[in-house]
């Protein structure tokens, strides 16, 4: 039987995705390189495919949730005679965060192999992720985003249409500065708290009652208060971002002075072994600036 939705890559912030279409009725084949990742989705009712051909053989639209170009390039074969096979008639959506340049590239491809592309990443992390209210970033040929949108809604909350490819990769870049230099400023905040003898979760109260709190304020406060960095995004997923948002600002001739100061204290936190950790782990980095300062003081 044809599926409708194809879904490749259940990671932290696939897997929830996933789970949430099917569970909300949409027929889905789903595939995903590490197997045992798949088996809560055919659980909830969506087939597991044995390869990611099978997925683009018996779906219309096929949402991609992967980590890079080259796991993208993989799945869809590109480069390979198997493409345009993958592609042709169907609408391929990546919802990852590539580099706006990639994504030019592949649309470029997928349509002259006779598919049709639509970026659609999201911002929010696995909280989101698993409760269904990230917001999407749609673009691409109008009618081909107007055949993704609805498919999302089980997802996203929100969806926001940015134009042509690659303006929502480029906006989700905007969005992601944003992230990474608030985040970093508020970790900041509480180590300087901390290290004065304030109590952290007064800081915390005060700032939830304040004009600055956000959804991602308090929840970056409470893992911070409690030392608790399971994660949510990571600091090498943020390492990527900040990659990738440095590049299109040097390649646009945008200056980005604090999102180069996070890039610095986030590498060094992936130095000093918290890689897997959430992004509030690099409270660990900025200590250790405090200890360095203070033995040559």
């Amino acid at each position: 039987m044809d599926m409708d939705v194809g879904f490749v890559g259940l990671g932290v912030m696939g897997r929830p995705m996933a789970l949430n279409l099917a569970r909300a009725g949409t027929r889905l084949v789903v595939w995903n390189r590490t197997a045992a990742r798949s088996e809560v989705l055919r659980e909830a009712g969506a087939d597991v495919a044995a390869s990611p051909a099978e997925v683009c053989r018996r779906a219309r639209v096929v949402l991609l949730m992967l980590a890079d170009g080259p796991a993208i390039d993989a799945v869809l074969g590109r480069g390979t005679p198997g493409f345009a096979a993958n592609v042709a008639g169907r609408v391929i959506v990546h919802m990852g965060t590539t580099s706006p340049g990639y994504s030019r590239g592949l649309e470029t491809d997928v349509r002259a192999a006779g598919g049709r592309y639509v970026e659609a990443p999201v911002s929010g992390s696995r909280g989101p992720a698993e409760t269904g209210r990230l917001v999407a970033l749609l673009a691409g040929e109008p009618s081909a985003v107007e055949a993704v949108r609805p498919l999302l809604r089980p997802m996203c909350h929100e969806a926001f249409v940015c134009g042509a490819v690659p303006n929502a990769l480029l906006m989700k870049l905007s969005v992601n500065l944003f992230l990474i230099t608030m985040v970093t400023g508020l970790v900041e905040a509480f180590h300087f708290a901390d290290r004065n003898g304030l109590d952290q979760g007064l800081l915390r109260d005060v700032l939830d009652a304040g004009p600055m709190a956000s959804t991602v304020s308090r929840a970056k406060a409470g893992k911070l208060v409690d030392r608790d960095f399971t994660v949510q995004a990571s600091i090498v997923n943020v390492l990527d971002n900040n990659r990738l948002v440095a590049e299109a600002a040097r390649a646009s001739g945008v200056a980005s002075p604090l999102l180069d100061a996070c890039h610095a204290l986030y590498r060094e936190t992936l130095a000093l072994g918290h890689g897997q950790a959430d992004m509030a782990a690099v409270l660990h980095a900025i200590a250790s600036r405090t200890a360095s300062h203070r033995g040559t003081g």
